[in-house]
Order: structure tokens, then C-alpha cells, then sequence
């Protein structure tokens, strides 16, 4: 069976040209990309040892070799501190089955009342399994007709691929898909990314498990929004870990003049307070 670490390096190596990195392309081959040959010459490490990587039938490579094969394959700092990351889950895997167990969704009174500081902003709490936890009421505003929070518990990996409707919000509709299954990997533990995707894989389809197995490093530009009212928002994301929960504030900020006169005039269409999902 593979692991998170294996599916990274071996993904990188089908979409990493030979010539990027001033090889000579070999001609035609079975599958796209850099040879396992050069790219275990490159790191400096056997062809079988970088096979058994990529299998998942080694999962606690050293440090030095993990830095070589960032090297080699001439990541950026995004990319290396993923794949840092990823070792770091792959080595700490389990060896005995354990039952997935959901993520607490209690936000802290102290994170509720900063959110209430924010209003009339947009603004949201939630966790990297997409859950959206607590919410200011514009932030249920711009949410209103779009279908993100009709579920009991919202959760925007089950509203991104499994509800139509996400597909005409999302301006960057692909964009943000990848954002959602990137951050998937930095769930609080692989427990909970398990118990996420156990129940989401099979709704979702193929859109959801190519992206959450290629460990594409997103863009995360501004977010541009569809509103179902005719509005068309532009919002800059500046996000504050909470990281005693694992949790995250967000908070949407206009982008320009016209955006902020929209977001207004939803708000002003809706009345009510702070809320939070429990």
C-alpha cells in the first residue's frame, strides 16, 4: 500500500520534465515524466531504495534523504515544507488499525468573541477538514442561496464536489478544489483526514481522490464569488491559525469598492448575530 509521502514524490516525478532539470529526454516511455533512474541519481540514492519510497514499503527515509529529493527534484519552499510534512505523517503512521473518530467542532468562547469583534465582517472559523464551525452574519450573507450552509454540519469539501451549485459560486471553481484537497493533508491527524474521506470518496468521485493524491501546492488568489443575487465578489483571505484547536480564523476582506458596496447591501438584506454551528 502506498503512503502520502510515496504518491508526492512519485506524482512529481510524472509531471517534472527531464529537460527542466537539463536532462536528456530518453524518447518515448510508458508513463510521463522523470525516469526513477535519473531522479535516484540525482538524490544520490539507489534506484531500489527510491522504488521501495515510492511503494510505501519504506516509510522512514532520513532527513537527508528527504532534503536530496527535494533537491533533485527542484522543489520550491511550498513544495519542501509538503514534503517535509508528509514524511513526517508517513513515519508517524500506526502499525495497528484504529478507528477514525470526528474532529471536535467546539469552538472556544475566547475564538467566539473574537469573531464577534469582527462583524460586520465576513468572517468564519473552521478546521482543515473543511468543517465550518462559527460564522459572523455576514459571512452567512454571502452565503445565503448558495447551498454552503443548508447541511447541519457545513462542510465545504462535501459542498465544493458533491453540490452543483458550488461550481457556479466558485468563480475559480478548480482553483479552490485544489486548495480544499490540499489542505486535507494538514488535517489535525491522518484519524481524521481517514474519517473525512471515508465518508466523502465515495460521493465525491474521481474529481476529489486525483486531486487530494496529486499534492498540487495551490495558488490561493483572490477568491472570486458568484452570488446567486447577481453579485459578483472579489475577497482577499487572510486566515489566523488557532493552533490549541487546530483550528482556523478567516477572514474575507473586499477586494474593491464594488465588492464592499455588495457585501453591505447583502448584509443589510439580513438580519441577525453571531452563529455558531455546534
Amino acid at each position: 500500500m502506498g503512503t502520502p509521502l510515496g504518491s508526492f514524490i512519485r506524482a512529481k516525478r510524472d509531471s517534472t520534465q527531464p529537460h527542466a532539470l537539463g536532462l536528456p529526454d530518453h524518447g518515448r516511455r510508458r508513463s510521463p515524466g522523470l525516469r526513477r533512474l535519473d531522479l535516484a541519481t540525482r538524490a544520490g540514492i539507489s534506484v531500489e531504495y527510491l522504488t521501495r519510497i515510492e511503494q510505501g514499503r519504506d516509510r522512514n527515509p532520513s532527513p537527508e534523504v528527504v532534503d536530496a529529493l527535494a533537491d533533485a527534484l527542484c522543489l520550491d519552499a511550498a513544495e519542501r515544507n509538503h514534503l517535509r510534512y508528509l514524511a513526517k505523517i508517513t513515519g508517524d503512521e500506526c502499525t495497528v488499525q484504529i478507528r477514525p473518530v470526528p474532529p471536535t467542532r467546539r469552538v472556544r468562547p475566547s475564538a467566539l468573541r473574537t469573531l464577534h469583534l469582527l462583524e460586520p465582517g465576513v468572517a468564519m472559523i473552521g478546521n482543515r477538514l473543511g468543517d465550518v464551525l462559527a460564522h459572523t452574519d455576514a459571512f452567512r450573507s454571502v452565503a445565503t442561496g448558495t447551498g454552503l450552509l443548508d447541511a447541519p454540519h457545513p462542510n465545504l469539501n462535501h459542498y465544493a464536489f458533491t453540490d452543483p451549485r458550488s461550481r457556479s459560486f466558485f468563480v475559480d471553481w478548480d482553483d479552490i478544489a485544489d486548495e480544499l484537497a490540499f489542505d486535507l493533508w494538514r488535517a489535525p491527524s491522518l484519524e481524521n483526514l481517514e474519517w473525512l474521506t471515508a465518508g466523502l470518496t465515495p460521493v465525491a468521485g474521481e474529481d476529489f481522490t486525483r486531486r487530494l493524491n496529486r499534492h498540487v501546492v495551490p495558488r490561493r488568489g483572490v477568491l472570486r464569488l458568484n452570488h446567486p443575487s447577481g453579485h459578483h465578489l472579489r475577497l482577499h483571505r487572510e486566515t489566523f491559525e488557532l493552533a490549541e484547536d487546530a483550528q482556523q480564523l478567516v477572514v474575507f476582506l473586499p477586494a474593491d469598492d464594488r465588492t464592499a458596496e455588495a457585501v453591505d447591501h447583502l448584509h443589510r438584506r439580513s438580519h441577525g448575530g453571531l452563529r455558531s454551528i455546534s
